[in-house]
């Protein structure tokens, strides 16, 4: 990374000077934008940083944190607590989820800092006609909805969360819904947002951070008995570079403590409704807040 960045309210002393330090992440849009800020955070503080942002899949930016081949990323505990650690039952309460994570992490030589209020977990959402209608804003009513009027509950989701245990199956045991098969289409990420935009299903699955939700004016359903995994995004940091360089936390907490879904679904928009480059979505707001120059 070569920006010509400065120490703003982060990164005074330059504590990380001398360092060399690789960001990583996933390759989806907020995983881009999250590495950069990261790296960006880094470059202020002193550090020569590589950029190895990008990875495909999500178990490769973590075997390369594992491992050392990188130095740090942001990642969710959801993810985290399930698929790297291979624990099935999600744990409710988010600040719990990340100490379990935390805790039992340790021992991979992974270290999880402080987590952000950003949670990118699943939700159903639905356009601002259908809400009129049916007056739903929670998942309790969206059940009640599908036993007093079943024609009105129509779904749009992926192939994977129409599969997934922490997907629409656990949700309608968890809800009580019984929405019928031919109900329910599946079809791909995008077009989700599209066609719960049009009204041509009900209820669209969504990601609680993505950026179309704000741009397409969709109303997001509350998940009121906490079905779904909490995942908030946290540093997840190799231990071995921590140790060789302590002031990384105190680089990075304020920043964690300013990220939230508000905050996700605006920059997420800049790339992916408005077409701009995730590292410079990222200097943008890192300029904006003040944490650089």
């Amino acid at each position: 990374m070569v920006d010509d960045v400065r120490p703003g309210t982060i990164g005074q002393g330059e504590p990380l000077e001398g360092a060399e330090l690789t960001v990583t992440s996933k390759s989806f849009t907020e995983q881009l934008i999250l590495g950069a800020i990261m790296g960006i955070a880094f470059e202020a503080a002193g550090a020569e940083v590589l950029d190895r942002t990008g990875i495909q899949g999500s178990i490769g930016s973590r075997e390369a944190v594992r491992k050392g081949d990188a130095d740090a990323g942001y990642e969710y505990t959801g993810t985290a607590w399930i698929t790297y650690l291979g624990r099935s039952e999600p744990i409710t309460d988010p600040h719990e989820q990340w100490e379990a994570v935390r805790d039992a992490d340790a021992k991979n030589g992974v270290t999880w800092l402080p987590p952000s209020a950003l949670d990118n977990t699943y939700a159903l959402a639905m356009n601002q006609e259908n809400h009129k209608k049916y007056r739903t804003n929670d998942l309790s009513q969206v059940a009640a909805l599908s036993k007093s009027d079943p024609a009105a509950v129509t779904l749009c989701v992926e192939v994977e969360f129409a599969n997934r245990a922490d997907g629409l199956p656990g949700m309608q045991k968890a809800y009580g819904m019984n929405v019928p098969t031919k109900n329910i289409t599946q079809m791909d990420t995008g077009i989700i947002y599209t066609q719960a935009a049009k009204g041509s299903c009900t209820y669209g699955e969504v990601f609680t951070t993505d950026g179309r939700i704000k741009s397409m004016n969709l109303v997001v359903m509350d998940d009121n008995k906490h079905f779904f995994p909490n995942y908030n995004v946290a540093p997840m940091i190799n231990t071995k570079t921590l140790k060789k360089w302590p002031a990384i936390p105190e680089v990075l907490d304020p920043i964690t403590r300013k990220l939230n879904n508000t905050v996700a679904q605006d920059l997420n928009a800049k790339v992916d409704v408005d077409g701009e480059d995730p590292h410079q979505v990222a200097l943008d707001w890192m300029k904006a807040e003040g944490f650089v120059k």
